[in-house]
């Protein structure tokens, strides 16, 4: 099976050598043997993004090229980077700079265009992909689940095997949860330096009341953070030490990176979130987020 690195390199190759041609997700989809759906879900869950937006996009940016450095008629640029319309080529130009493609031929302004995705050999992780790190704001959010006391050497084994025995036996007992999709595991740390951390599987809730017996709350408060995510070919339930592991090594690449801006918080708080609607029977998507402090 041709797995999701595979699918989206050859995606995003097609779409840079297609790009003055009629492409959209259907096109890229059968050329890829894979549903028009399950393709458009692949390229937003890996990059967070319409494929529809990334390939208007990618087309303006390139017809910058006949724009500026030709005196091809609008309408033939339109043309030959495969709108159907002048008009509809116009509106995406506007929407895309801000600015008319007569405007921009006659003002001589700098515009900021939207480059090539690429994928690299640090994306691959197994069958899945690993990206990271984005900057991200994280609000306060409050959180209801079943607590462990978990030793270091075991944290990466035990994670999947209690997040998978809370979704089963104590979310349903926790009321006020905020719908029944979202999994949030947080790990956070005692205040003394020990050999073990706490490991919290959890769901999101409106708010600390009513909690059930031997359940636990934790707060998260509004942090900057790194955000990295995992795109499996199979199901979430299926995420195990393995993955864990990888991504791990990854996140602590990241950290140790001489070039980072930002540093990992030790020894605070990280946590890991699952959308259960991201999974369309083929890809499943994790996030994981950790708080982050300037160099």
């Amino acid at each position: 099976m041709t797995n999701a690195y595979q699918i989206l390199e050859c995606v995003l190759l097609e779409i840079e050598e297609n790009i003055k041609n009629k492409i959209n997700a259907a096109s890229l989809a059968k050329s890829a043997a894979m549903s028009s759906v399950h393709l458009q879900r692949l390229f937003r869950l890996a990059f967070e993004q319409p494929i529809a937006s990334y390939i208007r996009s990618r087309k303006l940016a390139a017809s910058l090229e006949s724009l500026l450095k030709t005196n091809f008629r609008v309408v033939d640029i339109a043309e030959e980077y495969g709108f159907d319309y002048e008009r509809s080529y116009i509106r995406a130009f506007k929407r895309e700079f801000g600015f008319t493609p007569s405007e921009v031929r006659l003002s001589g302004r700098i515009l900021k265009i939207v480059p090539p995705l690429q994928l690299i050999e640090k994306n691959k992780m197994g069958d899945g992909l690993f990206f990271g790190s984005e900057l991200v704001m994280v609000p306060t959010f409050d959180v209801v689940g079943r607590l462990y006391k978990v030793p270091f050497a075991q944290s990466i084994e035990m994670a999947p095997r209690v997040a998978k025995d809370f979704w089963d036996n104590d979310r349903e007992t926790i009321e006020n949860r905020m719908g029944d999709d979202i999994y949030i595991g947080l790990t956070y740390y005692p205040e003394q330096i020990t050999d073990f951390s706490y490991y919290l599987p959890s769901v999101p809730v409106t708010n600390l009341k009513n909690i059930p017996e031997k359940l636990h709350t934790y707060t998260f408060a509004a942090s900057l953070c790194a955000k990295f995510h995992y795109i499996g070919q199979h199901h979430y339930l299926e995420l195990n030490e393995n993955v864990a592991k990888e991504m791990y090594q990854a996140i602590g690449e990241y950290h140790n990176s001489k070039d980072a801006v930002y540093s990992l918080i030790n020894r605070r708080e990280h946590f890991e979130r699952i959308d259960k609607n991201d999974y369309d029977g083929v890809f499943c998507k994790m996030e994981w987020f950790t708080p982050v402090i300037k160099k």
